[in-house]
């Protein structure tokens, strides 16, 4: 019931932020307007400045587990390009990215549940195909 709560208060202020509104993700893609810039820009220092709390507080899991994050290795970047090519093409096809999708078809845009059975879909594949592809 938290996990609820917490999804319909999340959509809520997608909503009223107007990130699910199509013609403000195209006036991002088009470089029109700094409204979506502005919030993606917000939520990286938010979540920077979360991550950094939590390591300097040495942060624990409800288990008592530590929180860490492992370090990242930057090969080529070749797959961050081809993925983040993929990523933005389906942004800008359907006109949201994952979060939004579920803020739109709770909003009653029903034809929103074709690219979240497809997210849905790619992610079983690729975890699926995980072990096969180079990591």
């Amino acid at each position: 019931m938290r996990f609820l709560a917490a999804g319909i208060a999340f959509g809520f202020v997608l909503t009223r932020a107007e990130v699910i509104s199509w013609f403000r993700i195209q006036e991002m893609f088009r470089f029109q307007a700094f409204h979506m810039y502005g919030i993606i820009a917000s939520a990286i220092l938010v979540a920077g400045i979360s991550l950094e709390v939590m390591r300097r507080r040495s942060a624990r899991a409800l288990d008592g587990t530590p929180i860490v994050l492992a370090p990242k290795e930057m090969r080529t970047g070749a797959r961050y390009i081809a993925g983040g090519t993929l990523f933005g093409v389906g942004w800008a096809f359907t006109g949201a990215c994952p979060g939004p999708l579920f803020g739109l078809f709770g909003a009653g845009v029903t034809v929103m549940a074709v690219p979240i059975v497809s997210a849905l879909l790619g992610t079983w594949v690729y975890g699926w195909l995980r072990p096969y592809l180079p990591h």
